[in-house]
């Protein structure tokens, strides 16, 4: 698993920056109708999710625990292909969509960090993202009488959030690849 992360730090880059753009647009346009967010929406999670897709199976051969990163990513695409096919349907059950997409996300995250704990260090930016996505999920769920500018304010702070945590978390992964890659490089005389 470890080994997967640290190949994989762009995935993390990749749907970190994709969530933190869906999060600045939804705050630019507030007023916008229900439908254009869930479009955006939809097509950031099919997109994170397509790239989470890649990256396991690209890498399946360096974890046992590959297939959590892949049912992240098909669960990503399937979310993001049902909103991008039927925007009409999405917009009406975007609330729902969200907050399963948010809760899964936020128990497998939370997982993966309690199984990367010993070969990590900082597992505690898998447990913060895994913990607010399963609050915010929670929230969306328990609160459906929010208005629509405050849904749209709270899934943009959430994927702003979670946007920048993952760019954190891939960074972090990065520079231990490289130091890992200086380290084995012998010392030239």
């Amino acid at each position: 698993m470890e080994a997967l992360l640290k190949r994989s730090w762009w995935a993390l880059l990749i749907g970190g920056i994709a969530l933190v753009i869906f999060g600045v647009l939804a705050f630019m346009w507030p007023g916008k109708t229900l439908f254009i967010i869930a479009v955006f929406f939809a097509a950031t999670v099919f997109v994170d999710g397509i790239v989470t897709v890649a990256s396991a199976i690209r890498n399946r051969a360096l974890s046992g625990q590959w297939w959590v990163w892949l049912l992240l990513g098909i669960l990503g695409v399937v979310a993001g292909a049902i909103g991008l096919m039927n925007p009409g349907v999405a917009a009406g059950v975007l609330l729902l969509l969200i907050s399963a997409y948010a809760i899964a996300i936020g128990v497998l995250t939370i997982w993966a960090g309690f199984k990367l704990r010993k070969e990590i260090s900082n597992e505690w930016l898998l447990w913060l993202l895994g913990a607010i996505s399963v609050i915010f999920g929670v929230l969306l769920i328990t609160q459906p009488a929010a208005g629509l500018l405050g849904l749209v304010w709270a899934i943009a702070s959430w994927a702003v959030a979670i946007g920048i945590l993952k760019i954190l978390l891939a960074f972090k992964a990065r520079s231990f690849r490289e130091r890992l890659e200086q380290s084995a490089t012998p010392a030239r005389a």
